[in-house]
């Protein structure tokens, strides 16, 4: 199966928009259910330090358990209403007992995923390096909806991805290991800076220690050098967005917005264009 995919491109990308959309299926369970899982582990926590923990036992809530249903009629989703965006399409975006409506957001992060993941093998090819973009891709995607519903940047995620970066960099798969450990560092370091002297200045928590973690995962991806082009980024789309909010939808301008997901999609950017961006660069500004 190994060889046939790697001699035959088009069945490569097939296989890989299929499993991004199973793959995308199955970050609309975490996005939904990571956030619902961490609130009760904090009650459990505040339970037993209050002395309070109740022996009762509750019906078990992680990835697996419940099965999907409808959270109207507590409808069992059945294996045929479960296929990525067809499921949605021929049910009409309703559930199939109750009629109620579900959200079109979960074939939009199918179809996301499944267009990103292309996008990865087409641009890293046949290679281990597909691989660990992928995996990196799904946890961005996860990381950013995430955020943007909950302001949260769960460390379930960030920490495993950032020692994940650390050891690919062992095998210089995207950078070396100085650099990994360094942009490591330097990622949680330079936003933790940030935060500091803007609560001194201000009063206020700029950001979320979330955010210094995503930085340092992305450090330990992609190395120090591509961290001032993720930060530059990030912050260019962030302020645009909200702008754009407060213009258009009159945001409240004391309603925090998410810096997560542009840190994401910054560092998705610098995987797969970051060298490219930095040459520019250089060249434009006489240094190359």
């Amino acid at each position: 199966m190994v060889d046939f995919l790697q001699q035959n491109h088009w069945a490569f990308l097939l296989t890989v928009i299929l499993i991004g959309l199973v793959v995308g299926s199955f970050l609309n369970v975490v996005i939904h259910r990571l956030p619902k899982m961490m609130e009760q582990q904090w009650r459990r926590d505040c339970q037993e330090l209050e002395g309070a923990l109740s022996e009762e036992e509750t019906a078990p809530y992680n990835l697996n358990r419940p099965a999907s249903h409808c959270p109207k009629c507590g409808h069992k989703i059945r294996p045929w209403e479960n296929i990525p965006i067809i499921s949605w399409l021929m049910l009409k975006g309703r559930c199939s007992q109750c009629n109620t409506l579900i959200s079109p957001r979960y074939p939009i992060i199918e179809a996301v995923t499944a267009i990103l993941s292309l996008a990865v093998a087409i641009h890293f090819g046949f290679t281990w390096a597909t691989l660990a973009a992928l995996l990196l891709t799904w946890a961005l995607i996860a990381l950013s909806v995430i955020d943007f519903d909950v302001q949260l940047l769960p460390d379930n995620i960030t920490l495993p991805f950032l020692w994940l970066g650390l050891l690919l960099s062992l095998a210089g798969v995207f950078t070396d290991t100085s650099t990994a450990i360094i942009g490591a560092a330097a990622g949680y370091l330079s936003l933790w800076s940030v935060y500091q002297l803007f609560k001194r200045l201000t009063g206020k928590e700029g950001m979320g220690y979330g955010d210094f973690k995503l930085l340092a995962m992305l450090g330990a991806w992609l190395g120090w050098q591509y961290l001032p082009q993720i930060i530059l980024l990030s912050a260019l789309v962030g302020a645009v967005v909200g702008i754009l909010l407060i213009v258009v939808r009159g945001r409240d301008r004391n309603i925090p917005i998410p810096f997560g997901p542009y840190l994401a999609a910054a560092g998705w950017i610098s995987l797969m264009w970051g060298e490219q961006i930095n040459n520019a660069y250089l060249r434009w500004s006489g240094m190359y």
